[in-house]
């Protein structure tokens, strides 16, 4: 199966908050969350949930889970470690545990986690030269979400940007699936 005709294999549903701004179609959020899972390799049946939300809902859920005060563009929440993907290059070996490969009812979905992505967040990056890959980019808030849906979909199929050759993989990938050059993310 191709990485494009897996990515069709992959459910999401996208939950949009009364206060995120509009600014991709639902279709365009799930093309771009499902390619970046396919390309971390989630398995073809898989689901995933993307929110569409606001700063005041990130910094509540940044604050409670990450034990951080303030709003983040994007959080991931993974439903299984990292090991249970195909390993990718620069990442750490002691995440590797061992982990039955996805196992799950005939017929169910397996279901990767969600990611909560602040469209707030994203609209002041971008307008404010502060979003792209390095965080000085000032481009569309359009792109900066792209960006952001990615990011997160990867870092739930185990990616991390910690150390420097994970990052840079990381990073090369997300310009792939965006159909982007370096350049253009910063």
């Amino acid at each position: 199966m191709s990485q494009h005709e897996q990515a069709l294999a992959v459910t999401v549903q996208v939950i949009v908050r009364a206060d995120a701004p509009a600014l991709l179609s639902i279709d365009e959020c799930q093309r771009i969350l499902a390619a970046a899972v396919s390309a971390g390799g989630a398995p073809a049946g898989s689901s995933i949930t993307l929110t569409l939300s606001d700063d005041a809902e990130l910094a509540a859920l940044n604050a409670e889970h990450m034990g951080k005060e303030g709003p983040t563009a994007v959080l991931s929440f993974p439903l299984w470690p990292p090991s249970a993907f195909p390993p990718h290059p620069g990442q750490d070996p002691a995440v590797r545990e061992a982990v039955d490969a996805f196992p799950r009812p005939p017929g169910e979905p397996l279901d990767l986690g969600d990611v909560v992505v602040s469209v707030e967040r994203a609209i002041d990056q971008a307008e404010g030269g502060a979003g792209g890959q390095t965080g000085d980019v000032r481009w569309s808030p359009n792109d900066e979400l792209r960006l952001l849906i990615a990011h997160g979909g990867l870092h739930v199929c185990g990616w991390d940007h910690v150390e420097r050759e994970e990052e840079a993989a990381m990073r090369a990938l997300e310009q792939q699936l965006l159909g982007l050059d370096a350049a253009s993310l910063g």
